[in-house]
């Protein structure tokens, strides 16, 4: 039962409905989500532990760098991702995912031009469409 608890608690807020939201189109950076949320990275890292407590992310180490993705093992949690997902606002998530694809678009663009970039390349998934 408390783990139940904690899934919904962590479902109760908007960033952290957000950041699922985004990451079910695939892996993506803290600094990717940073970006997509226009959020500094404190607050954000803060929402991705919840949802991580409860359950809902796997996360990866890469570098300096962390990766979280949506952890689909559980198939209940899966359901009830599934579920919100549908239920969410396409406003919000329009203006979340095009921030997104800009931040990704500059480091494409500053990996090509030589700057550094905040992320190993190679291992990154563009959002699916």
């Amino acid at each position: 039962m408390k783990d139940l608890v904690m899934v919904f608690k962590a479902l109760s807020d908007e960033t952290r409905l957000r950041i699922i939201k985004l990451l079910g189109h695939g892996e993506l950076c803290v600094c990717d989500l940073v970006a997509a949320l226009d959020m500094i990275q404190p607050k954000v890292s803060f929402h991705l532990r919840v949802l991580k407590k409860a359950k809902l992310l796997q996360d990866r180490k890469e570098g300096k760098w962390m990766h979280y993705r949506i952890d689909d093992a559980d198939m209940f949690k899966r359901l009830i991702l599934l579920s919100v997902l549908e239920r969410m606002s396409e406003e919000t998530s329009k203006r979340d995912k095009k921030r997104l694809e800009a931040a990704l678009q500059k480091r494409c663009a500053d990996r090509q031009s030589g700057k550094p970039v905040c992320c190993v390349p190679g291992n990154k998934q563009k959002p699916k469409e």
